[in-house]
């Protein structure tokens, strides 16, 4: 089904020939990460960002294109298409719009008002409606009454404000003045449920009352939280007062008929009976879209901060996973990330910690770090270790790592098939230690949204949850680029084009034929063909191949130019590569031509000065406070070194070395004005801060940033 580019460029504020020729590439087959790398003449360099919003806009209309033709086959059947609905159905711009339209034409239960026209009481109806200025409605009603279904006059007048009822609640004008009434002056009202056994948690939206349009999407969630667990009652609640007068007025409510008041009672009976509840769940519906959508661009701005954090980079590393019982399980892997030694040691929860099997494998394997792992025990774990580190005079850094999502991966069949002849205990200490020296790499083995940096993202829509959170992945595996003969299939199914079973397929051959010494090999890949090498070349790297652009970004489909670069300095490509001063002095305007704009040429130039250069931070390790080790250890005033964890609408959550998490405020995240925490901060930065507040009993710390 097309979709018209120029109501997607509307709605987006782009231009309309940008879009078109995006969508002309996505209709191609093109990804989202090789169109704004090495398509932007086509697009005027639109980036993720904006291509990403083309594509879901797209797939957004197309879903309402579908649905409207869905609504207007079931009107047509039903015979109530007329060509002023047919109108409205068209000028619909929402899923909502459509939805709303359609409501009172859906089949259902027989209502009070299908019952009342049945007993012949729609006439009745109609003379009130039409409001005469003689009459008497009581001797009306009384030609209607016929025991034992219509018994006396109080019946048929009632069965008659029934069908007006809900024909004024059906009147798409008068649903949406309503709407409007609810958004505008709505009120959120929670209350808790005191010997509820989650009573604690929720403590703080006691007696909460908030305008539903000025209610956060986190305060929301919360209270939507605490409702579904019956700790807290919760209300959309509205004015019915100053909403029965709003819509009176507008109805033909005539004072000086004798038919004014059970018209009067029928519109009441309409907003209090029909439009108000239907109009309070529709503003709870939108509120939790909203604050879905909020919450799942939280949890993809932190994702996308954590898989980009520094790596410690290809040297050999032991990984310590914490346990106080079964003891510390320890992992060496080499450069690559093989496993070359294990065994286990009791560092936590003895008064002299057992640390004979960590000194031997420290002095086996010599490892450049040691990853700790961050959970139950991990402060006494990091502490044994340094000292051991410290004895044995190794020149190794101590690192705390954040072990989350990390005993997902262990008892995952990747886990499995990449680490089989080891526990699961073992994958653990394996992955901690893989996490340290490479974050996306080993981050990419596990479902994204087990990784822990969002806010209430099991409450959220799991399906559009999982498809932002996969695209914030591809995004952050090909802007750094894979190694294409040391990348796991995991991290391989990312780059673009290729997916889980390419990348299968990609290792396979890489097994059986060897390395590969060039990117032109991947087209031997059996089912890797001209279009998905189009796709992924550009964004896997072949260190010391037959070509040296193959370990750069340079897109194969770019070699012919560069190879002509060189030949107009006077140099060979192999020389070229990699020397700045070369490359600064090719003259852009030889090159520029309509498929290749300075852009390109300003990438190409780039990647020659540092060709494969990875765009994430160099690593710095974190230290803590040697005599903070749990929550009592804490004081006011102290200023400690930490990490932040998790960023929130409401703060940063910060890592200080106590097992626990301080809060530090988003109104002490600096000294002026923030408008979102990720505009301060993101996860996986060291932060200084101070101590605020502790409480013991809620096991909560309160900080604040100390920002150079």
């Amino acid at each position: 089904m097309s979709v018209p580019a120029h109501s997607i460029a509307a709605t987006l504020a782009l231009p309309e020939r940008k879009v078109a020729a995006a969508l002309r590439l996505f209709d191609e087959g093109a990804t989202v990460p090789f169109v704004a790398r090495y398509r932007k003449e086509k697009t005027g360099s639109l980036d993720e960002t904006a291509l990403r919003a083309i594509l879901e806009r797209r797939d957004l209309l197309a879903a309402l294109s579908k649905r409207r033709e869905a609504i207007r086959a079931a009107l047509a059947e039903q015979g109530q298409l007329t060509p002023s609905l047919e109108g409205r159905l068209a000028a619909c711009q929402t899923r909502a719009d459509l939805e709303e339209l359609y409501a009172p034409f859906k089949k259902k239960r027989k209502t009070r008002a299908d019952k009342a026209r049945e007993l012949g009481l729609a006439p009745l109806a109609k003379r009130i409606k039409s409001q005469p200025r003689e009459g008497d409605p009581e001797m009306d009603a009384r030609r209607h009454v016929r025991p034992p279904a219509v018994p006396d006059v109080d019946a048929a007048l009632a069965g008659a404000r029934d069908i007006i009822a809900e024909e004024l609640a059906a009147a798409p004008r008068h649903r949406a003045e309503v709407r409007s009434v609810v958004d505008r002056h709505g009120r959120v009202a929670a209350k808790l449920v005191a010997d509820h056994p989650d009573a604690q948690r929720f403590r703080d939206y006691d007696r909460h009352d908030e305008a539903v349009a000025r209610i956060a999407s986190h305060r929301w969630l919360a209270i939507a939280r605490g409702e579904e667990l019956g700790a807290l009652r919760v209300k959309v609640r509205s004015d019915v007062k100053r909403t029965v007068e709003h819509i009176t007025g507008g109805c033909g409510v005539n004072s000086r008929s004798p038919y004014a008041g059970e018209l009067a009672a029928a519109v009441a009976d309409a907003v209090k009976r029909l439009l108000l509840p239907a109009a309070e769940r529709a503003a709870r519906a939108e509120l939790t879209e909203r604050a879905h959508d909020h919450a799942i661009d939280v949890f993809a701005k932190n994702l996308d901060a954590l898989l980009l954090a520094a790596p410690l980079g290809s040297v050999p590393v032991l990984g310590v996973d914490p346990g106080i019982r079964t003891g510390c399980k320890c992992a060496a892997v080499d450069a690559t990330g093989a496993v070359v030694g294990h065994d286990t040691a009791y560092l936590v929860g003895r008064s002299r910690p057992d640390t004979g099997p960590l000194d031997k494998l420290l002095r086996a394997h010599r490892p450049r770090a040691v990853a700790v792992g961050n959970g139950t025990g991990g402060r006494e774990a990091l502490d044994a270790v340094r000292e051991a580190v410290s004895r044995l005079g190794f020149d190794a850094v101590v690192v705390s790592v954040n072990e989350a999502g990390a005993s997902v991966y262990s008892a995952s069949e990747l886990a499995v098939a990449e680490l089989g002849q080891f526990d699961v205990t073992v994958r653990g200490a394996v992955s901690i230690a893989r996490r340290l020296q490479d974050p996306l790499a080993e981050l990419v083995k596990i479902e994204p949204k087990s990784i822990g940096v969002g806010q209430y993202q099991h409450d959220v829509d799991q399906a559009k949850l999982m498809r932002r959170l996969g695209d914030v992945v591809e995004s952050c595996v090909n802007r750094v680029g894979v190694d294409l003969n040391t990348a796991s299939p995991a991290l391989l199914g990312y780059v673009a084009g290729i997916g889980a079973k390419l990348a299968s397929a990609v290792v396979s051959h890489r097994e059986a034929e060897g390395p590969f010494t060039a990117r032109r090999g991947l087209r031997k890949v059996a089912g890797l063909g001209a279009k998905t090498y189009e796709q992924c070349a550009g964004f896997l790297r072949i260190r010391d191949g037959t070509n040296p652009l193959d370990g750069s970004a340079v897109h194969p489909e770019r070699y012919k130019l560069v190879e002509r670069m060189a030949q107009d300095l006077g140099v060979r490509v192999a020389q070229l590569v990699g020397d700045g001063a070369e490359a600064r002095r090719i003259d852009f305007a030889r090159y520029e031509d309509a498929d290749t704009g300075r852009e390109t040429l300003a990438d190409i130039v780039a990647e020659l000065d540092r060709p494969g250069r990875d765009p994430r931070d160099s690593f710095e390790a974190p230290t803590f406070r040697e005599d903070v080790r749990e929550i009592g250890d804490l004081a006011v005033g102290m200023v400690l070194e930490g990490v932040v964890t998790n960023v929130t609408d409401f703060g940063a959550f910060v890592d200080v070395g106590v097992h626990r998490d301080g809060l530090v405020h988003i109104s002490q995240l600096a000294s002026g004005f923030v408008r979102s925490p990720h505009d301060v901060v993101r996860p996986g930065q060291r932060l200084r801060v101070k101590v605020v507040d502790v409480d013991q009993e809620r096991k909560r710390i309160a900080l604040s940033a100390l920002l150079d």
